[in-house]
């Protein structure tokens, strides 16, 4: 299983032991979007759904979700968050919501799953409180468009 660092000599999963390595800065942003048609994307404007105001629920369930990441993807580090902002923001050319989150951390590994588990959950929330007038909407591209710190370094989406 060379190459894979969650994985023993013997292919067992473990969790990557990080104790060594130094404590640094590091940041992870990602994005995604939920595609809907213009007429589920005025309710969404209008703040009118039957569930409350879609975007800023989404927003609070991404944060959460964040912060539950260990909790939810195998062999994850648990990690001390110092920061998540989750945005939720129209998009006419979709038509839909783009779907951004920040993740800041100081620590010995990075933030980009608790990034990506923050837009995940936003977009499964928009999901969700939309999906009784609208089921063909879709979650498209989630990614990380960027991430720094830690001995790799930095990279950029292009």
């Amino acid at each position: 299983m060379a190459g894979f660092t969650h994985f023993d000599e013997n292919g067992r999963p473990h969790m990557v032991d990080v104790s060594a390595k130094p404590e640094t800065e590091r940041f992870a942003a990602a994005r995604g979007f939920v595609r809907m048609d213009e007429a589920t994307l005025a309710l969404v404007r209008s703040g009118l759904t039957s569930k409350g105001d879609v975007a800023r629920i989404a927003e609070l369930a991404g944060t959460m979700a964040a912060k539950r990441t260990a909790d939810l993807i195998p062999l994850c580090h648990p990690l001390p968050l110092t920061a998540v902002s989750v945005a939720v923001e129209p998009d006419e050319s979709l038509p839909g919501l783009a779907v951004t989150a920040e993740a800041r951390t100081t620590g010995r590994t990075g933030v980009e799953m608790e990034a990506l588990t923050a837009v995940a959950v936003a977009c499964l929330t928009i999901y969700d409180m939309l999906k009784s007038g609208a089921r063909g909407m879709t979650i498209e591209r989630i990614e990380l468009t960027h991430k720094s710190g830690g001995a790799s370094g930095g990279w950029q989406r292009e």
